[in-house]
């Protein structure tokens, strides 16, 4: 009896953790670096930096490899409707560095993010919306 409810115990701890593992990876990027994160070195002589406001995504996009290979890729469609543009990017072929997401921060991305992503993704969908910042773009990911 013991046995058994030590087996049913392990089932209802270990079960969640399996379910997690089988759903896929969601792909989504922080909506801002924060000021707190941002530092400047080596500015030059009798300048003093200061930055008082995180910087808001502005792009995001799959790249080919680490973020240093600059792999930026070209989207294969477009879809505009109601206030939202749509970029659509097919990922077959190989990526022998890599499929990543990258998440640009800034109004023209001076700052990135970025992660690598499941190689089994094939297809992946950026919508954008304005977002109420300066340059701040609302992003929803679909990576499958």
């Amino acid at each position: 009896m013991q046995a058994k409810r030590l087996l049913t115990g392990a089932a209802c701890c270990l079960f969640p953790l399996f379910a997690q593992a089988a759903m896929p990876a969601t792909h989504a990027c922080p909506e801002s670096v924060p000021a707190t994160s941002i530092k400047l070195d080596a500015v030059p002589a009798g300048w003093t930096p200061y930055i008082d406001s995180p910087l808001y995504l502005s792009a995001a996009a799959p790249i080919d490899g680490a973020p240093q290979r600059r792999g930026q890729l070209v989207p294969s469609g477009e879809r505009k409707k109601k206030g939202q543009t749509t970029l659509s990017y097919r990922l077959e072929g190989r990526y022998p560095d890599g499929k990543w997401l990258q998440c640009g921060y800034g109004v023209h991305g001076e700052v990135t993010l970025s992660r690598r992503m499941d190689d089994s993704v094939s297809v992946c969908e950026f919508t954008y919306r304005k977002g109420s910042k300066a340059g701040q773009n609302e992003i929803d990911i679909d990576c499958r």
